[in-house]
């Protein structure tokens, strides 16, 4: 090992390794800087656990000669027999280091060696990467050298770990802020917030198509059901409109109790109001198909579940909202006000989705025109629409 290029490693990487653009481009460049260095390595990987609902964690994979491979993981591959019988899961539970020979000694221990064998390799170790906050995550190191990784290539794979977690953790703080944020306020607000629209006041004007919905007969199921029981519900709801709205360019600002609010943004990016109306309207439909496609079985009964949704376009207010240091970054508006208002015309008619007389111009379909209503708040009657093909269900 060449301990001037390994020193000049270890001071890039404690500097922050700012010549590197990218997560995958630092592991590589770390990768073949080691290599050039003397250390022997054809195969490396670095293994982050996340702070995420869905993701256990999230793996970049290198290989001499190729790009860096990036993955990640669920849950469910904690009771998986191959996470069961991993090397790095002694190095996640324990904290421990773990040295796999890969001459068959090994391999009934670690079934995953076999397939390094199978590759060509000759040694495998795993090393922890523990991070200031104390969790642990993992790196694992692997060679074709003859003869496998000698005493020096093993202390200069540990003496690199501690600089590369310092930069690792760097980085995974930052994802961790974007995932958090993109969870609980939305993919655009977090962008926002990230990009330092934190202050109560900093609000922005933009048009967007509203979405604003409810689920039909909630209030006698909460009273009828276990609490537990009723989160389960709503959650799998919530499914059947997120991935629609999310698919279809939205952005999902906030749950209500059984109730969701979203928007459609409308600029130069993602099309007119036309264009953006017309995917609001595929979202529509394709939530109301899959929430008369929910069954959940309690006892003996199947429920059933129909719920309403108001469309509506114009300019909102989007920004931070709240008092004190409590800030909520939402939208609101007379059109996010009108929004409500025909959600409630919608259970009254017995409609899955209405339409204002602004969303119907902008969106050509085979509307059906329902009448003219007051509106709680507005000086004018508004003209509703609904979907020619609905048929109208009165709720008892």
């Amino acid at each position: 090992m060449q301990n001037s290029e390994l020193h000049r490693i270890t001071d890039w990487l404690i500097d922050g390794a700012r010549s590197s653009g990218t997560p995958a481009e630092m592991i590589a460049d770390v990768c073949e800087h080691l290599v050039e260095a003397g250390l022997p390595l054809w195969r490396f990987g670095i293994f982050i656990r996340t702070l995420h609902p869905e993701i256990f964690g999230r793996n970049f994979i290198w290989r001499q000669g190729e790009e860096v491979e990036i993955g990640s993981v669920d849950f469910e591959i904690l009771e998986t027999p191959e996470f069961a019988k991993s090397p790095l899961r002694i190095v996640f539970e324990q904290g421990l280091e773990v040295r796999g020979r890969i001459d068959g000694r090994d391999n009934e221990r670690f079934p995953f060696l076999d397939d390094m064998r199978a590759e060509g390799a000759t040694d495998y170790i795993a090393v922890p990467m523990p991070f200031l906050d104390g969790s642990v995550h993992a790196t694992s190191w692997v060679t074709r050298h003859p003869g496998g990784f000698s005493d020096d290539h093993v202390a200069a794979i540990r003496s690199i770990v501690t600089p590369l977690a310092r930069v690792a953790e760097i980085i995974s703080l930052r994802r961790t802020a974007e995932m958090l944020l993109d969870t609980y306020v939305g993919n655009r607000a977090g962008a926002r917030i990230l990009g330092g629209q934190i202050r109560r006041g900093h609000n922005d004007t933009m048009q967007a198509a509203i979405w604003l919905s409810d689920l039909r007969g909630f209030t006698a199921l909460s009273d009828r059901l276990p609490a537990e029981t009723v989160v389960e519900i709503l959650n799998q709801y919530f499914d059947c409109q997120v991935t629609a709205i999310r698919g279809h360019g939205g952005e999902v600002l906030k749950f209500m109790g059984d109730g969701l609010l979203a928007v459609f943004p409308i600029d130069e990016y993602v099309g007119d109001a036309a264009h953006v109306c017309t995917r609001v309207l595929e979202a529509a439909r394709e939530s109301r198909a899959s929430v008369e496609a929910l069954a959940f079985p309690v006892g003996d009964i199947v429920e059933r579940f129909r719920f309403g949704v108001a469309l509506h376009v114009g300019n909102i207010l989007y920004g931070n909202i709240g008092g004190g240091n409590r800030l909520d970054f939402t939208c609101i508006g007379p059109a996010v006000n009108l929004a409500a208002r025909l959600e409630k015309i919608a259970g009254r008619l017995g409609r899955t989705v209405v339409v204002s007389e602004v969303f119907a111009n902008a969106c050509r379909h085979d509307w059906r025109a329902l009448g003219e209503f007051p509106i709680a708040g507005f000086s004018k009657a508004q003209r509703v629409y609904g979907l020619g093909e609905e048929t109208p269900v009165v709720m008892a």
